[in-house]
């Protein structure tokens, strides 16, 4: 991934040195368990952690040149070790393992600290939601279907939903995380033909890892599954930033992103604000959808193994990683700093947005449903085209049957909106054992 969108702290996690420094803890730690075992001198294996190689720059470019050599980056990083290890106790290096032993294992290990900061990065963005929630409950907006002014709402209510979602979202990586928590040390095919089950135990306790059956790789529907979480929430994100972008617009002018001192929305207006992160995060949410994709298909290898997964993991995992953190990230300080508009939201909600409360209003004074829709309908035409107040027109007809108080009533902003602080309850259920099940 390219700087611009790689966060240093998850970045850091998927470096040639953390990567290369994974893989010998878990050479190491299989060292420890067969010492622990009985199955080599507890000496030989003091001396192999004394002398195990620091993971280091020029450590990476000593792997990278013996690859050029083996054409195999598992049995290039085992010659290294042995090589720097030294003596006879480094031929206990690797000893009864396959190289997707290290490799899943480490990377399990891996996407395990990746998915602790996603989740971090999730439950900041829900709680910036919340605060944002909290603070706009009551205030007013058009709510919109088809794009078209449907019946007002809240902008309270928008991002309460919208918080909702995202703790679904931090519940399926807190899921995920469980899911690929996982590591396998039972050698080639995975019967452990050359490796004793103690080994894989004792290396997956001292990682945090669950042991599991497996054939020679871990089954890649964990890692789908990681994926999947990353592309759900990179498309909450998508789904926030897709409303700024339509409520930013200038015939609308309903919220503002945030806009820094100095900040110049376009080299050549400048009158321009545009919604550029908004943009940016529905841009990198198809690339989270497209690594999802890639992660389906390493699903389905041949027979016990085969390596078709490996190049693409090499760029996914990471990448997705990577881009989901830096979305919600970003999705956290938009929703901050988004500058709502009240008073021309306000002033911009319609007076068609009351049709089905006086469409209500005309059944409850008897008109059959169709009659009244039919009523309704044409004076909301009317009004339309006409630029006419809807209510005066209504008031006018002589075949909507409502004394001048229920007529109000049907228009009444704060009788629509009476139930608003419902979305409030929801979030405050997030905070009980389980959170919320909708």
């Amino acid at each position: 991934m390219i700087r611009r969108y790689s966060p240093p702290d998850m970045a850091a996690l998927f470096s040639d040195e953390a990567r290369l420094a994974t893989w010998l803890e878990v050479e190491l730690l299989a060292v420890d368990a067969l010492a622990a075992a009985g199955r080599i001198p507890h000496a030989d294996a003091a001396a192999i952690r004394e002398r195990a190689p620091k993971v280091d720059a020029a450590f990476v470019a000593d792997v990278e040149a013996r690859e050029r050599v083996t054409d195999h980056d598992v049995a290039a990083f085992v010659d290294v070790v042995q090589a720097r290890i030294g003596g006879p106790e480094a031929s206990w290096v690797h000893y009864g393992l396959t190289s997707s032993d290290v490799v899943d294992t480490a990377l399990c290990a891996t996407l395990v600290r990746a998915a602790d900061l996603l989740v971090e990065a999730a439950g900041e963005l829900v709680a910036a939601l919340r605060r944002r929630a909290e603070e706009l409950i009551d205030v007013p907006v058009a709510g919109r279907t088809h794009g078209m002014q449907a019946e007002p709402t809240t902008f309270g209510a928008k991002f309460a939903l919208w918080a909702l979602q995202a703790d679904r979202d931090r519940r399926r990586l807190r899921r995920a995380r469980r899911s690929v928590a996982v590591g396998k040390l039972s050698g080639a095919v995975g019967t452990y033909s050359n490796v004793d089950p103690a080994i894989e135990s004792y290396v997956c306790r001292a990682l945090g890892l669950e042991p599991v059956p497996a054939t020679q790789v871990i089954a890649r529907d964990r890692h789908a599954e990681y994926l999947f979480a990353c592309a759900s929430a990179g498309a909450t994100v998508e789904l926030i930033a897709t409303e700024v972008r339509h409520l930013a617009r200038s015939e609308v002018g309903e919220v503002e992103e945030p806009f820094a001192p100095g900040q110049k929305g376009s080299s050549a207006m400048p009158h321009k604000r545009n919604p550029v992160l908004s943009e940016r995060l529905c841009g990198l949410a198809r690339l989270l959808r497209g690594y999802l994709g890639a992660g389906l298909e390493d699903v389905a290898l041949w027979h016990e193994r085969d390596i078709s997964h490996s190049s693409v993991e090499r760029v996914a995992l990471p990448d997705a990683s990577l881009l989901a953190c830096y979305v919600l990230r970003k999705a956290t300080g938009l929703v901050s700093g988004l500058v709502v508009h009240a008073e021309r939201a306000r002033a911009g909600i319609s007076e068609l947005v009351f049709s089905q409360s006086v469409l209500l209003a005309l059944v409850d004074a008897g008109l059959s449903r169709d009659d009244a829709y039919r009523i309704v309908q044409r004076d909301a035409r009317v009004a339309s085209a006409t630029g006419r107040s809807f209510h005066e027109v209504l008031s006018e007809d002589p075949e909507v049957v409502l004394d001048p108080a229920a007529l109000d009533a049907a228009f009444d902003l704060d009788r629509a909106l009476r139930h608003r602080r419902r979305f409030l309850d929801a979030l405050e259920a997030l905070d009980a054992p389980g959170g919320v099940t909708a």
